[in-house]
């Protein structure tokens, strides 16, 4: 069999091929190969390594030079509030000078101030700027990304966030997931009436599994939000109907929203900084993503999640950039690698697998996705970077040249070449 497309003259290729969920002491097993080759045919992996690749080439077979750069998979960003309307740096004045968050929401802020503006745009206007967005991180090797709705806080707007993600799936390079999160937020309409928008958010799910916008549904699990129980009664009623449930879990207090993810069989729980030891053991046992987003922590200057206590205790770690208006505004998935690294004390052996296999896994993609391995889907990218260790320690800036994306090359020289779905 020919291949449609090689390239060659790559310093190092890295890999982590273990079967997902990959855990512990595991997360350091990554495939190292100096010198290799990467083969292509039908948007597929058909072959890689450093040995001989010559019986592959026909006259129909393309050449690429990567120059000696290194190549790895494809990002996978598992944690993202893409479409939204407007931005909050208004609210930076307020963060810088230490204001809680919560007390920013009560205001009418954080959430709430997003929620007014997603209400008000135009479908256009959201498209567009969630475009933009899927450029910005396409830009930095994101091919992947899960997508959250949760700004509209009422069916239309729900809708109306879901079905901009699903126009940019057929549009964009970058595969989006959707997530269903009308439990991100109490909206204004219904102040002091929890228990009614509740029952509104479990009624609307039948629109969202009938109309086909999500796989997902995410619950914003804290304190004085929605608390264990409310949590528990909606991701019930979303799992009988076929949904798969995350959590925002002990991000700001530690409520036990990480063992109800475990109990609920949870894809992933998200952010984790104010994680129990106890939840953390039982991580160790369970096929629950622990998801975390250092981006965050670092833009709001809190605590980081335990990332090293995860990994030692068995948990599977995987990272999100978080990207939204008000507490993770940026676009730069390797600064979230960086991140893992400096604050987190994540090897870069730990952060590559953290950002490729573990979130595929936590999307129920790990068979296509997550790797360069023969038959997988050929989504990977070419960094100009002198080593792996080297992505993560010369931080801030953009090492990625070359995206890839189902084998077709959409990046070139830092220039998208290519923005139409493949």
């Amino acid at each position: 069999m020919y291949a449609d497309l090689i390239v060659t003259n790559i310093k190092t290729l890295y890999t982590c091929n273990l079967i997902p969920p990959v855990r512990g002491k595991q997360m350091n097993e990554v495939t190292v190969i100096d010198n290799p080759f990467i083969a292509i045919k039908d948007g597929n992996f058909l072959d890689f390594g450093n040995h001989d690749y010559h019986q592959l080439i026909n006259e129909k077979t393309k050449l690429i030079d990567a120059e000696g750069m290194i190549a790895i998979p494809g990002l996978i960003d598992s944690h993202t509030h893409l479409v939204f309307g407007g931005s909050r740096e208004d609210e930076f004045a307020k963060k810088i000078k230490g204001v809680p968050y919560l007390e920013i929401l009560a205001s009418g802020g954080g959430i709430l101030n997003t929620v007014k503006k997603t209400r008000t745009a135009s479908f256009d206007e959201l498209m567009k700027q969630a475009h933009d967005s899927l450029d910005e991180m396409l830009l930095f090797g994101v091919t992947t990304i899960e997508a959250k709705s949760g700004y509209g806080l009422d069916l239309e707007t729900e809708i109306k966030q879901l079905e901009v993600a699903r126009q940019l799936n057929k549009n964009h390079p970058i595969e989006l997931f959707s997530t269903y999160l009308g439990a991100h937020a109490l909206p204004k309409e219904y102040e002091n009436k929890k228990a009614e928008y509740i029952d509104k958010v479990i009624r609307d799910l039948e629109v969202i599994k009938a109309n086909n916008l999500a796989i997902f549904v995410d619950v914003f699990c804290e304190k004085g939000i929605f608390e264990i129980k409310d949590t528990k009664k909606i991701l019930e009623a979303a799992k009988n109907l076929g949904f798969i449930p995350r959590i925002h879990a002990d991000e700001i207090a530690s409520l036990g929203g990480t063992r109800l993810g475990i109990e609920m069989k949870a894809a992933s729980v998200d952010h984790l900084m104010a994680i129990s030891q106890e939840d953390i053991k039982k991580l160790g046992h369970s096929n629950t993503i622990a998801n975390l987003l250092p981006a965050t922590s670092f833009y709001l200057n809190k605590a980081y999640a335990p990332a090293r206590d995860l990994i030692d205790n068995l948990a599977a770690v995987s990272i999100a950039s978080d990207y939204n208006p008000g507490s993770s505004p940026s676009e730069n998935f390797q600064l979230t690698m960086q991140l893992a690294g400096n604050k987190m004390q994540m090897t870069p052996f730990e952060i590559l697998t953290a950002s490729t296999i573990n979130p595929a896994f936590s999307l129920g993609i790990a068979s296509r996705l997550g790797g360069i391995e023969i038959g997988k889907q050929a989504d990977f990218v070419l960094m100009k970077a002198k080593n792996l260790d080297y992505l993560i320690y010369h931080y801030g800036v953009n090492h990625a040249r070359h995206v890839f994306k189902k084998g077709v090359q959409v990046v070139k020289n830092r220039q998208i070449i290519n923005s139409e779905a493949i």
